[in-house]
This record gives C-alpha cells, sequence and structure tokens, in this order.
C-alpha cells in the first residue's frame, strides 16, 4: 500500500516504460503503413478518434471505479479486523472474574487464545495471498497443528473453530457466564464474516471483458488518432498518438492495480503491515516485552 504522497518520476518511467515504448512503436508502425500504404487511398475523418476517445474515457472511469470499491472494501474489511481484534483480546483479558483469574490454566487458556487469534491473521493472510509462509505456527501448539490443522484446507477456518471450543470450555466451568460468552462468541461470529468477505473479492473474478476491451479499444484509438493527425502534422502525429495512447493506457494500468486487492504488490493492502500491527498489540496486552518489529517503509513508498 503506497504511503507517500510524492512519486517519484524514476518509480513512475519504471512501472511505464514498457507500456510506453509500444505505444511508440505502434504509433511509428501506424504513421508509416499511414504515410507510404494508406494515404492515397484512405483518409479517416476526424470523429473517429473523438467519438471513440468519449467512448474510452466513460468506459475506463467506470472500470476504475469498480476497482477502486473492491479495493477500498477490502481495506475497510480489515480495518475492522484490526478494531474486533483488540476489542476480542480485551474482552479476554478484563472479562474474567476476579476469583479465577489467578488460576494458572486460565491464564494459559485466555494466552492461547489471544495467540491462536494472531495465527488466525497470519493464516488468513497466507491464504488471500498464496502464500505458504506459515508465519503462523510461531503462535500455535505443534501437537494442535497435527491434530486439528495440517490436514485442513482452510486453516484459519478451522482456527476459529478451536476458538469456539476453548470458549466453550470457559462457559462449561463458569470462568465466564451467558452474556459474557454471547459478546466474546459475537466477536468470533465478526472474524468468520471478515473472513468470508475477504474469500468473496478474492475469489471473485473482474469481469474480463473490461479488461479486455478497455485495452482493445485503447489501441484502436491509439491507431485511428495517429492514422487522423498525420494528414495534418505529418511526423509530428506520432508524439500525439503516443501522448494521448499513453494518458489513457496509463489510466487503465493504474484502476488494473486496484482489481486485486490482497495481491502482494505496492498497490495492495498492506495485511503484511496490519498483521504486524495487531501482532504487537496483542502481545502488549499480554505482556510480552520482546515484540516484532514494525513492518518496514519500502524505499520510503510503500509498505507490505
Amino acid at each position: 500500500m503506497l504511503v507517500t504522497k510524492n512519486i517519484k518520476i524514476s518509480d513512475i518511467l519504471k512501472g511505464t516504460y514498457r507500456n510506453t515504448f509500444r505505444i511508440i512503436v505502434v504509433s511509428i508502425l501506424t504513421y508509416v503503413v499511414n504515410v507510404f500504404l494508406l494515404n492515397d487511398y484512405l483518409h479517416f475523418p476526424a470523429l473517429v478518434p473523438t467519438v471513440l476517445g468519449t467512448a474510452l474515457a466513460f468506459f475506463i472511469g467506470f472500470n476504475n471505479n469498480q476497482a477502486y470499491d473492491r479495493w477500498w472494501e477490502a481495506r475497510t474489511i480489515w480495518g475492522a479486523i484490526v478494531n474486533d481484534s483488540r476489542s476480542f483480546t480485551r474482552m479476554l483479558t478484563t472479562q474474567i472474574p476476579v476469583n479465577f483469574g489467578n488460576e494458572t490454566w486460565v491464564k494459559v487458556l485466555i494466552e492461547r487464545m489471544v495467540k491462536r487469534h494472531i495465527a488466525y491473521l497470519y493464516a488468513l493472510k497466507d491464504h488471500l495471498r498464496a502464500q505458504d509462509e506459515k508465519y503462523y505456527l510461531n503462535y500455535i501448539d505443534p501437537k494442535e497443528y497435527l491434530d486439528h490443522l495440517e490436514g485442513s484446507t482452510n486453516k484459519h477456518n478451522a482456527l476459529l473453530q478451536l476458538q469456539s471450543k476453548d470458549l466453550e470450555i470457559l462457559l462449561k466451568n463458569n470462568i465466564i457466564d451467558g452474556f459474557k460468552y454471547m459478546q466474546i462468541n459475537d466477536m468470533l461470529t465478526r472474524f468468520t464474516d471478515s473472513m468470508g468477505r475477504c474469500e468473496r473479492i478474492k475469489s471473485t473474478v473482474f469481469p474480463t471483458t473490461y479488461r479486455y476491451y478497455c485495452f482493445l479499444f485503447t489501441w484502436i484509438f491509439i491507431i485511428t488518432a495517429t492514422l487522423v493527425t498525420s494528414d495534418i502534422a505529418g511526423y509530428w502525429s506520432i508524439m500525439y498518438g503516443s501522448l494521448l495512447g499513453h494518458i489513457f493506457i496509463i489510466i487503465q494500468v493504474l484502476g488494473q492495480s486496484l482489481v486485486d486487492p490482497f495481491e502482494n504488490i505496492p498497490t495492495g493492502i498492506a495485511l503484511n503491515a496490519i498483521c504486524r500491527t495487531i501482532e504487537r498489540n496483542l502481545l502488549e496486552v499480554l505482556g510480552e516485552e520482546n515484540l516484532p518489529e514494525s513492518e518496514p517503509v519500502v524505499d520510503g513508498f510503500y509498505i507490505m
């Protein structure tokens, strides 16, 4: 996720030079073909790129709006996960009656549930990014992993299942009453809901027809704009076609970079940083002193 308002020219060129090169090549070829093959037989009216450019502007604008909506929904979901994680930990660590608070097994169970929640976050992150870092193994018991998680195809959901079982233990031993049980269980339900919303975004493919036709019509626009201006501006039409094409292509590429918000790219949601922030907050509540370092900013430009 980008964390600065200022973008270096070198970063812009690094991300756009391939498209810029293709646009220039297409504009040069179009100009050459027009001058040596088409000029005596065919003349394109200026209405063609004018109408096509207007239609493209609306089409790409709608496309980018939908892409940003996906990105913003993903960021909103993880913002809710941050707040819910803090609330969940606060409930577990503060709603235990005083007469039970000093019992060792209760403290162990509460600590296990908090750390298991950290494991849930990292397991969900691995799933959304199609990674297999298994950082969550640092926060669950090896035996628990072998018994309940190793063969699971949805490890983050399996971890929530274990949380629910431990919550039942607290209720059956009268460590918490029914009202507190419902409050904490509601938090587990919220985590399930957030998990499902993330999975929906990841599994719902952005319509490929939008991407395909946007690029197709943009290249047609570049060609027709170069053809129309070549009769008036000569070889300068190469620059005009390249400039106009570059604007449309780059705007479209920027929108497409937001379509998959969980991808491990600079414009994606900073899942590493968000998980690390929650991890630090929850460990601090447990009284841990050796907290992991915050996720660093890469090149002063973005965090992952």
